[in-house]
C-alpha cells in the first residue's frame, strides 16, 4: 500500500459561501473553475492545470457546517512561479498577505486567508522568484 499523490481537498458551505469561495480562489489564487460531475448538490470543482484540486460542496439546508477554525485543518499550500506576479495580483485585490523567507533555503513563502479564515500558502523556490 502506497500514496500515489494529492488529489483533493474539499470546503463546505451555504451557496453564498461557496460563491464568495470560488471567487476567492479563481481570482485570488489562480485556480479555474472546470467541469464536475451532475451530483445531487450545488458545487464547483477548481482545477490547477488539469486535476481538480478545490471541490466546493453545498450543505444541505439544515445541515450544520463545522467550524474550520476548531478543527486541525491550517492550510494548503501550491508549488507556484512568478513571485513578483501573486505579490501585485495581491496588492491590487486588496488581499492581505504574510511573507516568509524559509530557513536556510532560498525558497519564498506567501501566507492568506480565504474568505472563511483557511490559510493558503504559496511556494516559491529561488529559480521561480
Amino acid at each position: 500500500m502506497s500514496l500515489l499523490s494529492f488529489n483533493h481537498f474539499n470546503l463546505c458551505g451555504d451557496r453564498a459561501l461557496l460563491d464568495t469561495l470560488r471567487a476567492f480562489y479563481v481570482d485570488v489564487v489562480g485556480l479555474v473553475e472546470g467541469e464536475r460531475p451532475p451530483f445531487k448538490f450545488f458545487g464547483y470543482w477548481l482545477y490547477l492545470n488539469k486535476q481538480p484540486v478545490l471541490h466546493l460542496s453545498e450543505v444541505a439546508e439544515g445541515a450544520q457546517v463545522g467550524d474550520t477554525r476548531a478543527g486541525s485543518f491550517d492550510h494548503v499550500a501550491f508549488s507556484c512561479a512568478d513571485l513578483a506576479g501573486f505579490e501585485a495580483r495581491f496588492k491590487r485585490l486588496g488581499v492581505p498577505y504574510r511573507r516568509s523567507q524559509v530557513p536556510g533555503a532560498s525558497r519564498v513563502q506567501l501566507f492568506v486567508k480565504d474568505p472563511s479564515g483557511n490559510g493558503v500558502e504559496f511556494n516559491f523556490d529561488n529559480a521561480n522568484a
